[in-house]
This record gives structure tokens, sequence and C-alpha cells, in this order.
């Protein structure tokens, strides 16, 4: 019910002076779905990709931390697959363009480079990569989940939304030192 007083809350969400279509939520709900799926493959294809890393890196601390982030996306798979279970949905993997590109753009960093500290600094620099990206699709994914009402699945993705903020800043943190090597190496 809607009066001079108490605006619908799409008429709320839309930008001052647009009303927002009428079906416009069904709308957003089909975009979040359709970017869990992007994001579900995007975590499956990362649970394959990250072991190559790993044997590729030399820096102890890169290892340590590509192990520990390897375990933690194989449990945001897992909590991928319950936002899909709170939703009603059927957890669907769709190819993600960006994630594939990304991950073929690290294996080509891993290729072009001699093992050490200069594949270490292009691995960091694909990781980072591959973080900010997810960082983006959580957020955006978090903010539909929270503006739909969907309060379980809002939680459940601002939790790997933090857990890819950590690991940002942990790779960010580890890639001081090995960029300070590659670049000693290089003289």
């Amino acid at each position: 019910m809607t009066n001079s007083n108490s605006q619908s809350v799409k008429e709320k969400s839309a930008p001052k002076g647009v009303k927002a279509k009428s079906g416009a939520a069904a709308g957003l709900r089909d975009l979040m779905v359709d970017g869990l799926k992007d994001i579900y493959w995007a975590e499956k294809t990362l649970t394959k990709a990250i072991p190559k890393m790993i044997k590729n890196a030399t820096s102890e601390d890169l290892i340590e931390a590509l192990t520990s982030h390897l375990e933690e996306t194989k449990q945001q798979v897992t909590r991928l697959e319950q936002v899909f279970e709170t939703l009603g949905e059927k957890p669907v993997a769709k190819k993600c363009d960006a994630m594939d590109g990304l991950t073929k753009e690290a294996e080509d960093i891993m290729e072009s480079t001699e093992a050490g500290v200069v594949r270490d600094a292009g691995i960091i620099s694909a990781g980072q990569k591959v973080e900010h990206y997810e960082i983006a699709t959580y957020g955006t994914l978090c903010s539909f989940a929270k503006i739909l009402g969907e309060n379980e699945a809002a939680s459940l993705l601002e939790q790997t939304l933090n857990e890819e903020k950590s690991a940002d800043i942990k790779v960010s943190e580890i890639s001081n030192s090995i960029n300070l090597d590659a670049a000693g190496e290089e003289e």
C-alpha cells in the first residue's frame, strides 16, 4: 500500500524522479542468480588453478598463503551451494569469461618465467587480479542480496567477501619483499 507519506520499496530504491519498473526486483534477482552461477564456476576453477600456482611458487610465505587460500576456496564453493539453497535454486556453474581469462594469464606467466622470485612476483600479480575480481563480485552479490531481503544469502556472501579481502591483504604483504627481491635479481 502506497500513499504520499509511505513510498514503496521500489520507488525508494530508484533514482530521484525515476519510478522503478514493475518486475525490477525479479530482474535484480535474476541478475544475482546469474552472478552466483558465474562466481560458482570461477571458484570451482580456482580449486584447480591454485594447486598449479603452489607447484610453481618458490617463496615459502607465498606457498603457505596459497595453500591456505585453496582450503578457503573449497569452503567458499560449499558456501555458494548454501547460498543457492537459501534462494531455492539449484547450484549451477556458468562459465565465467573473466576468471577464465585471469587463470589463463596466470598460466602464461608461470610458463614464460623461470622458477624464482620473478615468477613468484608474477603469481602474486595474477593472484591479486583474481582477488580483486572476487571482491568486486562478492560485494555486488552481497548488495543485491541485502536489497532483495535475502538476509541469509547476504550473510554467507559477506563472509566470503571478508575472506577475499583478507586474502588480498595477506598477498599484498608478501608481495612487498618478493617484489624487492625480484627487482634486485634484475640488476
